[in-house]
Formats: C-alpha cells, sequence, structure tokens
C-alpha cells in the first residue's frame, strides 16, 4: 500500500513540475526570454515554415466541408461525441467555417481583390498568425492535460482560494490559468480555461470573466510591442504599469457588467453550490495536496493521456483557427481600408486632451483600432513625436487583452459564453479603466 501511495505523490509532483517548467518558467534564449512551449512551437515553425500557410489552409477547409456535413445530416458523428460536438454546430458557426474556408483558399492562392490576401490583411493571418497558433496549440493541447489532469488545479484551488475569491470573485484553480496565461501566452490561458469550464470546473460567469481578464499578452509579445515604438530600454517599468493596470481592472471587471450579469451555472445549467471550503483539523496545504492526490490517482493510462491530449489539438485547431481567420480578417479589412476605427476613435479626443496626453489626435485613432488586433496601434503610434504618447498607446494595446486577430477571435471559437457584443463592451470598459492609470505611471515615468 505505501508503494502505491509513493507512486501517486511522485505522479501528482513530477507531472505538476514537468507542466509548470513547460507552461510557466521562462528560459534563457539568444533572442531572450521564452517558455519551452513557445521554444518547441518555434522550431514547428522554423521546419514546417514553408508548408504552413497550405496546412492551415487545408484544416480550415476539411473544417467547413466536415461541419457542412454534419450539419446536413447530423447523425453521421454521432457514433464519437469528439466529432459530433466539433462538426454538428448551428447555422451561424457553419457559416462562420465555410467563409473561412474561402477566405483562406483566396488568401493563399492570392484570388480576388487584395484587400483579401494584401500584406496586413490576409497574409498576415494566414502567414503570420496562424502559423503560430498551429504550432503553440500542437504543443500546448498535447501537453496541457499535464496541468489540468493531475492535481495541480486542486492543488493551487485550494491555497489560492483566500486570494482569489475576495479580489477577483474566481474559484482558486483559476490562479493557474492568470500564471499560464502571464508568463505564456494569452492563447493558452484561453484553451486552459475553455477545457476546465467544459468540464464543469467553472460557471459560465467564472469561465467568461477568466477568459477576458487573465488572457493576457504574453511577456514576449509586450517586447515586441514596446521594441515597435522604440522603447525597448523601458520594459521594466513599462510591464510593471501592464501588472498594475490589469491588476486592477480584473478587480473592477467581474464586479460590473456584462461579466456580472453571466450566470453562476456551469456548462450543463446546474447551480453552483461550490463553498471551496476546507474542513475541520486540515490546513489549506494539507487539504490541497489529499485534493491533489485523489486526482492524480484517477489518471492511470498513457492513451488516454495522449488521446485527450490529441483531441485538444484538433479542438483548437479545426474549432478555432476558422473563427481567427473569418473574424480576424473582417476586422483588419476594416481596419485597413476604411476610417471606421478612426470615427470610433475621435469621441476619446476630449479623454485624451481631459488627460492631457500630448498628440490626442493622432493618439485617437489607436484607441479602438486595438480591437482589430493588438499590434496595430503600436504600428500606427510608432511615428508620434512623443515619447510619452507613445507609451501610453504600447501600454494600451497590451492592457486592451480583447483582439480580434487573435484573443477574441479564440474566445468566440470556444464554448466559454461570450458574444461578439460582450467584446465590444469588455474592450471599452477596460481601456476606461486602464487608460488613467497607465497615463499616471506614464507621467511618473517621462
Amino acid at each position: 500500500m505505501r508503494q502505491h501511495q509513493l507512486s501517486i505523490h511522485l505522479k501528482f509532483i513530477l507531472t505538476s513540475i514537468i507542466g509548470v517548467f513547460l507552461f510557466m518558467i521562462p528560459v534563457k534564449t539568444k533572442d531572450g526570454f521564452s517558455i519551452p512551449i513557445a521554444l518547441l512551437a518555434n522550431k514547428v515553425q522554423d521546419l514546417l515554415s514553408n508548408q504552413l500557410s497550405f496546412i492551415m489552409m487545408a484544416i480550415i477547409v476539411i473544417t467547413a466541408i466536415c461541419t457542412i456535413i454534419g450539419y446536413i445530416s447530423p447523425k453521421l458523428f454521432q457514433k464519437t461525441p469528439f466529432f459530433q460536438g466539433l462538426f454538428h454546430v448551428n447555422l451561424f458557426w457553419t457559416i462562420t467555417r465555410v467563409l473561412a474556408a474561402i477566405f483562406a483558399v483566396m488568401v493563399f492562392f492570392r484570388i480576388g481583390p487584395e484587400a483579401v490576401y494584401g500584406p496586413d490583411t490576409g497574409q498576415k493571418l494566414l502567414d503570420d498568425l496562424l502559423h503560430v497558433l498551429f504550432s503553440v496549440f500542437l504543443f500546448a493541447g498535447l501537453f496541457l492535460p499535464l496541468l489540468t489532469n493531475f492535481g495541480l488545479l486542486e492543488f493551487f484551488g485550494t491555497m489560492m482560494t483566500k486570494v482569489m475569491r475576495p479580489l477577483f470573485t474566481l474559484p482558486g484553480r483559476s490562479s493557474v490559468d492568470a500564471l499560464a496565461s502571464w508568463i505564456g501566452d494569452g492563447t493558452i490561458g484561453v484553451l486552459l480555461t475553455s477545457k476546465q469550464y467544459e468540464e464543469g470546473f467553472y460557471t459560465k460567469r467564472e469561465a467568461a470573466v477568466i477568459g477576458t481578464t487573465f488572457s493576457v499578452v504574453s511577456i514576449t509579445f509586450s517586447l515586441v510591442v514596446l521594441a515597435e515604438v522604440g522603447l525597448a530600454h523601458m520594459f521594466g517599468p513599462f510591464y510593471l504599469t501592464v501588472v498594475v493596470a490589469g491588476i486592477v481592472a480584473a478587480i473592477i471587471m467581474p464586479r460590473i457588467p456584462p461579466l456580472s450579469r453571466k450566470a453562476d451555472t456551469f456548462i450543463n445549467d446546474e447551480e453552483n453550490h461550490s463553498q471551496e471550503l476546507i474542513p475541520e483539523g486540515e490546513t489549506a496545504l494539507s487539504f490541497g495536496y489529499n485534493n491533489a492526490l485523489k486526482q492524480a490517482k484517477t489518471q492511470n493510462s498513457v492513451y488516454r493521456f495522449f488521446k485527450e491530449g490529441g483531441q485538444n489539438i484538433l479542438d483548437m485547431w479545426m474549432g478555432v483557427a476558422p473563427v481567427v481567420m473569418a473574424f480576424g480578417l473582417v476586422a483588419l479589412m476594416i481596419a485597413e481600408y476604411t476610417p471606421f476605427f478612426q470615427w470610433l476613435g475621435t469621441p476619446f479626443v476630449p479623454l485624451l486632451e481631459l488627460l492631457q496626453i500630448p498628440y490626442a489626435q493622432e493618439a485617437s485613432q489607436t484607441i479602438i483600432i486595438g480591437f482589430a488586433d493588438m499590434f496595430l496601434p503600436s504600428v500606427i503610434g510608432a511615428g508620434i513625436e512623443a515619447e510619452i504618447t507613445r507609451f501610453i498607446i504600447a501600454a494600451l494595446s497590451v492592457s486592451q487583452l480583447i483582439y480580434m486577430s487573435e484573443v477574441g477571435g479564440l474566445l468566440l471559437g470556444t464554448k466559454i459564453p461570450v458574444s461578439f457584443l460582450d467584446l465590444i463592451i469588455i474592450f471599452l470598459l477596460r481601456t476606461i479603466i486602464t487608460l488613467p492609470i497607465i497615463t499616471i505611471a506614464a507621467y511618473i515615468l517621462f
């Protein structure tokens, strides 16, 4: 019995150490720091760089064909519940996937108007972002069970409840989602949150809050943004500003609509009766550790581990990539070829002037365009002469979080209950909350 117990202890401890290392521990590279999952993803991107656009087009087209078949004959995939869930979707998502397939073919073969396949629209998605998503999902999906299935979330869930509940109205286990996003990547955070929601660990409200509040931009990409505006030497104070603004937004956002109005019921509509109470005579540490061991004990099949990892990968490739292609491309075309986002930015001019931000008119154009793609504000704002304004633009773009070419598109592609309108409102609220904090920090620094 003791030997058996030791194996369970080792199973929890070793898998958790490997999972934390892969997803959360920055390692030094010749270009700076990155997490192991990102390094593995980069290797695959380098190896398949000439094939990835075709591979992603093929995945999106195959998804559209299977979805049309699933829509026409719903019973075809019934024997395999995983494929039934993946391909039997409603009319809206069927149309979205077909549109994505048409876009992907047009971009790959450079067919139709340049607005669709141009370097700043379709090519940016199919030849750049979707390369990243292919490789990140490949490894994140495969190894995600190391974080979710072997007790790590149960352990942290108990330990962090006293912090996460009062501050962010969330269960303790969400601290792992937050950390994976913060150190790793926002896409990993969305993937982790989506799987936890589908498995019944988060309510609709909790999943919506975590997905829109903690799926933050990675440290690595923040450095890219800062370099674009010519302020890479200020990374320390810049990221501290982003962290403070992000925490303030994470405290406020769950307490106001639309997030506060999400149902506190699980995916199957059951009520949330979880109290996360620690039994008498137990400490948070001992209770958390025992919960972790109970969870680790249930994992006794290597085949099941890889099967779940494989399903994660297909779920993200086929469930999310088409949404990113469809919504992301439409948003980028609007941003690139119409003054729509400039018009939307006009109401922010008085606010920017009130905050005494130099070049308020030019800066206002960058505020709403971040909804299309997080990198666009820095690209547009890079030419503004005032360093303080470029700092504010870069920090705000990273703090807004909801951008359709990645996190926004990913959220809509998952079962997390947020609508397109929700994302617009959350984006605007985050902008209004974080802008004054970032401006105060900028005035202290400059």
